[in-house]
């Protein structure tokens, strides 16, 4: 008897130790369509078969929690997510007001699919880029509906009180956003509320300053580094990043397959192991730029190399001792609140929407531009069904995203990233129901826009990793527990 919960706490240990690798998801396509569940299962299989990386992609991020043309039904993705056993950094979409049937969908997730869901939920995002939607620079940008840091402080409450006493009481609560709106003293409410700082952030659109390939993971990295200075001893989690394979070029930063394998070594390969890591994207066929790393939701073969070399891992390792990303995730599904190793990460990008959103980069003031797409205009305040948010970067100063959606309104975010001493602010535009576009938005410093049919780009974070923990962490508190559980 006692072997077997013995055997069970080492399993739950295992899990909740376990740093997650995956891939950002909307809840439409670039064209606007809703996905289905059959949609979600084709790409979460696909990301977990992706050749060159020995299956190692099996989470997802979504940003909302409502499945297209509903009020506040269940998003899809969790019913597929439980068949493909994809672990969920979940999304409740927090611009717009809609903030109650998010939960409401929440709520009937958890009555719905029970445990087989809750056991895979490793996290949980109130928001995406609101704060810098809501900053001077999102305005200035015509960025979308953002929210009051106040504002966002309820709604993570609110969360807290919805999952108290269900099986996702012990799921670990954090926000999303550009590092310019973590470091903005107004927004520390915000860090002092959740468990974890979510960091979204794109080089490529950094082009106000030297942005080639070159440049990038200094530049990433210099983003990452801002937010782990006000983190404290908060876990920073990578939730945006990724350079594009094609589209117009933002200063030095050129969109190429060569391009988006260089990025993918220095950055990514680092991360991957280390650091709980959302890539964007999976695949964004038909957006421009296009950050997908596969030509279509179902094709196992990437454009590009995606095989982390030994030495990466290696290096990463080093490296992220050396920049005190000590802490992995540590939180996860059922294990209660994320514990924090202390490392905070910055960086500038933009959060997509749902299913892609757009990003765009500026250096200086930093600017993003994302787009809202609601039932009649970029400000109104409903985000009824906003299952789609597609969009993802696009180029910064021009940039039309448009989001489009058929019975949910798409929202697309547009991220930028300042560079100097401004931050670079990403945000990422939120969608309501109906099939508005969401608006583009320039940066006032060098912002980019978000087009319709781009998704947002995540941001790219501090790839130092704690590659120590997971090999010394997960994996010694399983063979601990096994030996305890074969003693008694």
């Amino acid at each position: 008897m006692r072997s077997a919960q013995f055997l069970a706490l080492a399993m739950a240990v295992a899990t909740s130790e376990a740093v997650s690798q995956g891939f950002n998801y909307g809840a439409s396509n670039v064209d606007g369509s809703i996905k289905s569940q059959s949609d979600f299962e084709t790409e979460f299989n696909t990301a977990k078969n992706l050749v060159g990386t020995d299956n190692a992609f099996t989470s997802a991020r979504l940003y909302t929690m409502i499945q297209g043309g509903t009020t506040n039904g269940p998003i899809e993705a969790i019913p597929a997510a439980i068949k493909e056993k994809t672990t969920l950094l979940l999304g409740l979409w927090a611009s717009g007001g809609d903030m109650a049937n998010e939960i409401a969908a929440l709520k009937s997730a958890i009555d719905t699919y029970g445990e087989e869901f809750t056991k895979l939920v490793v996290g949980i995002s109130v928001g995406s880029e609101d704060l810098y939607r809501n900053s001077q620079t999102g305005v200035e940008a015509n960025a979308g509906v953002g929210i009051e840091p106040s504002t966002l402080v309820d709604y993570i409450n609110q969360v807290r009180s919805a999952i108290s006493g269900t099986t996702l009481s012990g799921a670990s609560i954090g926000h999303v956003d550009t590092w310019n709106s973590w470091s903005n003293s107004s927004n520390a409410a915000v860090i002092e509320a959740v468990d974890w700082l979510g960091f979204d952030g794109y080089p490529f659109y950094e082009n106000t300053k030297a942005n080639s390939i070159d440049d990038a993971k200094s530049l990433f990295e210099t983003g990452v580094a801002k937010t782990k200075a006000v983190a404290g001893d908060k876990e920073v989690w990578i939730t945006e990043t990724g350079w594009p394979v094609t589209g117009d070029s933002q200063n030095l930063a050129v969109a190429s397959a060569a391009n988006a394998k260089q990025y993918w070594d220095e950055v990514a390969c680092p991360l991957f192991g280390n650091v709980n890591t959302w890539w964007y994207i999976l695949n964004d066929q038909g957006a421009s730029p296009s950050f997908g790393v596969s030509s279509s939701g179902d094709n196992t073969t990437p454009l590009y190399d995606l095989t982390c070399k030994a030495s990466s891992s290696s290096s990463s390792a080093a490296a992220s001792s050396s920049t005190g990303f000590a802490g992995e995730k540590s939180a996860s599904v059922s294990s209660g609140a994320a514990t924090s190793t202390g490392s905070s990460d910055s960086g500038s990008g933009a959060s997509g929407s749902s299913s892609g959103s757009v990003s765009g980069s500026s250096s200086g003031s930093s600017a993003a531009s994302g787009s809202s797409s609601g039932s009649g205009s970029a400000a109104s305040s409903a985000i009824p069904s906003m299952t789609s948010i597609v969009g993802r970067p696009s180029t910064k100063p021009k940039a039309s995203k448009s989001a489009s959606a058929s019975a949910s309104a798409s929202a697309t975010g547009s991220a930028s990233t300042g560079s100097g001493s401004s931050g670079s602010g990403s945000g990422s535009g939120s969608s309501g129901s109906g099939s508005s576009s969401g608006s583009t938005g320039s940066d006032a410093a060098s912002g980019s826009g978000s087009s319709s049919s781009s998704s947002a780009s995540p941001s790219s974070s501090a790839y130092t990793g704690s590659a120590a923990r997971v090999t010394g962490s997960a994996a010694g508190a399983l063979i601990a527990a096994l030996a305890l559980a074969f003693t008694f």
